[in-house]
Parts: C-alpha cells; sequence; structure tokens
C-alpha cells in the first residue's frame, strides 16, 4: 500500500524591500529579501484524499511573511526566520515544522561628495546573505548562516603541485596562477530550544557574519595557497574558533580558471610563465571544491 512518506509545500520566491526610517536622524536603511516557507505537518490527506482542511493555502503564507516583515525586525535575517517559521507551527496546530530559507541581497549605502547619502544605496548584484531555519515543535530551531556568490581573484600567491600524475594526466604543475572563485560559506549553529533563545542570541548573528566575512577576505589575500583544499580547511578552522556556538562550518569553491595564452606565433611574443599577462577566462568545465569541518 502507498504512503506519502514525506511532503512539504508553501510559497517561494516572495519577494519583500522593507525601508526603516530613523526619524531622529532622517537616515533610511533598506533590506531586501527573497523568502521562501514550506510547511510539514498532519497535511498528508491533501495529498491521498483531496482533503483540503488542512491546507493553509500559499497565498496565506505569502501574505503572513509580508505582516510578519511589517511588525518585527527583518534583520538580523536569523531572527525574522525564526520568527516566521514559529508563527505557523503557533497558529496551526497541525503544522509542526516550518522550513524558512531568507536570501538578503545587499544594498551598499552610496557615497554622495564623500559622504555617505541618508537614503540612496547602489546594488550589489553578486553577492547575497543567505539563511536556513527549521522550526520544529519538536526538536527546537536549526540555523544554518551562509555567505553566496562572493566572487574573489588574487593575480598571485597560489600554487598546485604535487598531485598525482598518471597517464590520465595533462595538467601541469604550477607554482604560482591566478585563483579565482565565487565562495560559498555555511556556518550551522547549536540548535536551539525555542524562538526566545533565538531572540537571546540576535546580537550573534551580524558579528558572526562580519567574522566569517572578514576571514575569508583575509585569508584568501594573504594565504600562500597550496591548494583551494588547504586554505578552504583554514577557513573553516578560523571560524569554528570565532564564533564558538557554531558546529559547523562548510565550503563549496569552484575554480574559475583563466588560463595562459601562448601569443609566440605573434613575432615571438612572450606570454607564458613569467610573461604571462593577458590570460584567457574560462567558463566550463571547473574545478569544484567542497569541505566541512565540525568540532572534535
Amino acid at each position: 500500500m502507498p504512503y506519502v512518506s514525506a511532503a512539504r509545500y508553501g510559497k517561494d520566491n516572495v519577494r519583500v524591500l522593507k525601508v526603516t526610517r530613523d526619524q531622529t536622524t532622517g537616515v533610511q536603511t533598506v533590506t531586501e529579501m527573497t523568502v521562501c516557507c514550506l510547511l510539514e505537518g498532519d497535511i498528508d490527506t491533501s495529498y491521498t484524499e483531496a482533503d483540503n482542511s488542512v491546507v493553509v493555502a500559499t497565498d496565506s503564507i505569502k501574505n503572513t511573511t509580508f505582516i510578519i516583515a511589517k511588525q518585527h525586525p527583518v534583520n538580523p535575517p536569523e531572527l525574522y526566520a525564526s520568527i516566521l517559521g514559529n508563527h505557523f507551527i503557533q497558529k496551526y496546530s497541525h503544522i509542526h515544522v516550518a522550513n524558512v530559507k531568507v536570501v538578503t541581497h545587499r544594498w551598499i549605502r552610496m557615497d554622495v561628495d564623500g559622504k555617505p547619502h541618508p537614503h540612496s544605496f547602489i546594488k550589489d548584484a553578486g553577492e547575497t546573505r543567505n539563511v536556513e531555519v527549521r522550526v520544529s515543535r519538536k526538536d527546537g530551531i536549526s540555523i544554518t548562516s551562509s555567505i553566496v556568490g562572493l566572487t574573489v581573484l588574487k593575480s598571485t600567491g597560489s600554487a598546485f603541485h604535487g598531485f598525482i600524475r598518471d597517464e590520465y594526466t595533462t595538467l601541469p604543475e604550477t607554482w604560482d596562477r591566478i585563483l579565482a572563485t565565487d565562495v560559498d560559506a555555511s556556518w550551522k549553529w547549536a540548535k536551539f530550544a525555542d524562538l526566545k533563545a533565538v531572540e537571546e542570541s540576535a546580537p550573534k548573528f551580524d558579528k558572526a557574519w562580519d567574522s566569517a566575512r572578514n576571514i575569508t577576505l583575509k585569508l584568501f589575500a594573504e594565504d600562500n595557497s597550496a591548494s583551494v583544499q588547504n586554505t578552504m580547511y583554514k577557513m573553516c578552522e578560523q571560524i569554528l574558533d570565532a564564533v564558538p556556538e557554531t558546529e559547523t562550518v562548510a565550503y563549496s569553491l569552484p575554480n574559475k580558471h583563466n588560463f595562459e595564452l601562448d601569443l609566440s606565433w605573434h613575432n615571438g611574443l612572450k606570454n607564458t610563465g613569467k610573461d604571462a599577462e593577458v590570460y584567457v577566462p574560462q567558463t566550463c568545465p571547473n574545478g569544484l571544491i567542497k569541505c566541512e569541518v565540525s568540532r572534535s
């Protein structure tokens, strides 16, 4: 007899922009989010028996997302996502788990004549701050925070040699290369018992994000990298030290290759090895290196 072994549903790609105004200084801030909220619980009959009486309409989930954003802070996103998820398990007794993902898009305050403008911004189209929260009636609140799409490049200070060479190998060893990647870094917090525990930890979320981002950038720039693997391990290790409330840190780093270009065919023009200045950026295929480091 078939049965529903797992089910969740909800609203995805809910776009929210909130403006916060400081009435004293006149300074305004903007927060843009894309929210996904998926519910789990005693909903099997909606699939097996066409019983819609157990369904909280996805349109209602969308409306709730906006209302919670109006009534509560949206920063830090870990807190907002926890408040939103907690709403559903408190409001509906048959809903036992709410899964909330918040992607926060970066708006950077504009400088005009060397001074930060009180209400004008420039959008960083690449990097986002992401949060995934699972609010469970039984198991408490699990939170994973992340940096996504932080594109970085350094033109030296990276090597790769000593790897396995066999009949399948054509890659030359290198002691100096361009290193470029799109950083995806995440850190999983120790479980929170309830919303009150999340609220008490709210100041730690922004600090942890700042620490993780600063560690990522500093190590990327300054580490004399023997490999992407070794550099990303050092990043994980330092974030675990900097944010003791975290249990695991993970990185996913694609190697965005920039290949040397042999121009010797043109009048003996030297453009390889120590003479390389013009490179060809590659799109695919690319190396992809992942790592998760946990506390012992």
